[in-house]
């Protein structure tokens, strides 16, 4: 009887079932590598392929053992979900407490925060989508961070800026 195998692409989804024969054509297609995941049918855990003894040796010389490459820098694990960019909690968090604060003192500093931290929480799931999440935390971030500074500016302009000149003495 013929194994069944599952494989996690590089996309992150899940391919399969597949014979062996088929996984050695991926392999030869160069669609499976030694540290692809996969799964056979009856074992309990998730392998690399170059670990099982049945592809191993479409991967390395013979006596050769393979070598697991360690993901590279900014990529994320197979099948591994992106988590929320910290960042982007961070502006969203400043943004809300700048509404209250924009009374009393401006929302300073919580406004220039939340969009300081929004902004960089943007650029950051940008550059890599694959690894961070919370786009939206940080729009919303930067939106109550940017409505806050307008309602402290049309304070200045109007009731503040009216107090400070007339009890300003030259």
């Amino acid at each position: 009887m013929n194994a069944i195998y599952k494989i996690i692409g590089d996309d992150g989804k899940e391919y399969g079932p597949a014979t062996a024969e088929q996984i050695r054509q991926w392999v030869a297609e160069g669609r499976v590598e030694h540290r692809t995941p996969i799964f056979a049918d009856g074992a309990k855990d998730w392998n690399f392929a170059g670990l099982l003894p049945e592809f191993a040796g479409l991967f390395a010389a013979p006596g050769t053992p393979p070598t697991i490459a360690p993901p590279k820098p900014g990529s994320s694990a197979a099948g591994q979900p992106p988590r929320t960019n910290s960042f982007a909690t961070t502006g969203l968090i400043c943004g809300i407490l700048s509404l209250p604060f924009c009374w009393c003192c401006g929302g300073f500093p919580f406004n220039v925060l939340g969009l300081i931290f929004s902004i960089i929480a943007l650029c950051q799931i940008n550059e890599s989508p694959q690894l961070y999440e919370g786009r939206n935390l940080a729009r919303a971030g930067i939106i109550l961070a940017a409505i806050s500074l307008m309602i402290f500016l049309v304070l200045l302009a109007s009731n503040h800026a009216h107090f400070y000149f007339n009890n300003r003495r030259f």
